[in-house]
């Protein structure tokens, strides 16, 4: 799957940089997930890793099937915290992408079911391969 018509949103350098730092300091899940996904392994998708979307980070992102993909580690499951995803989701929703959340002990405990679950949405917002012409060339030339 190529993304044909990449994104160019204007990112400031503070979150460019935070972004930067993230992927460096990546954590163990985050590690793993991304064993799975990068170089197309998942089913040709080309997926990208802590990319600013608006003025957030989200893990790991999809352009093609629009598609975030959000670990969250046990800070995420306090009330504060979970309003504050809620409307991390729904920025990032509004421009276009649908959002999947995992927590960590989720892609620790069970890699291969995150994953499915993520080939199938990567599927479902696939853009459907073109079908071949049905005259060839030379088909063509003995009609002229």
């Amino acid at each position: 799957m190529v993304d044909e018509n990449p994104p160019s949103w204007r990112v400031s350098s503070k979150l460019r940089s935070n972004a930067r730092a993230l992927r460096k300091n990546s954590t163990d899940a985050e590690r793993l997930l991304w064993a799975a996904l990068r170089d197309h392994r998942l089913n040709g998708a080309s997926f990208r890793r802590q990319v600013p979307i608006q003025n957030f980070i989200a893990d790991f992102v999809c352009h093609a099937a629009k598609l975030v993909v959000e670990l969250d580690g046990g800070q995420h499951f306090s009330d504060r915290a979970e309003k504050r995803d809620a409307t991390r989701s729904a920025v990032i929703e509004a421009q276009g992408f649908k959002v999947l959340r995992f927590s960590n002990q989720d892609v620790m405990t069970n890699r291969a079911g995150v994953v499915e679950t993520i080939a199938s949405a990567v599927a479902e917002k696939a853009p459907t391969p073109a079908l071949p012409r049905k005259r060839e060339r030379g088909e063509e030339k003995q009609r002229s």
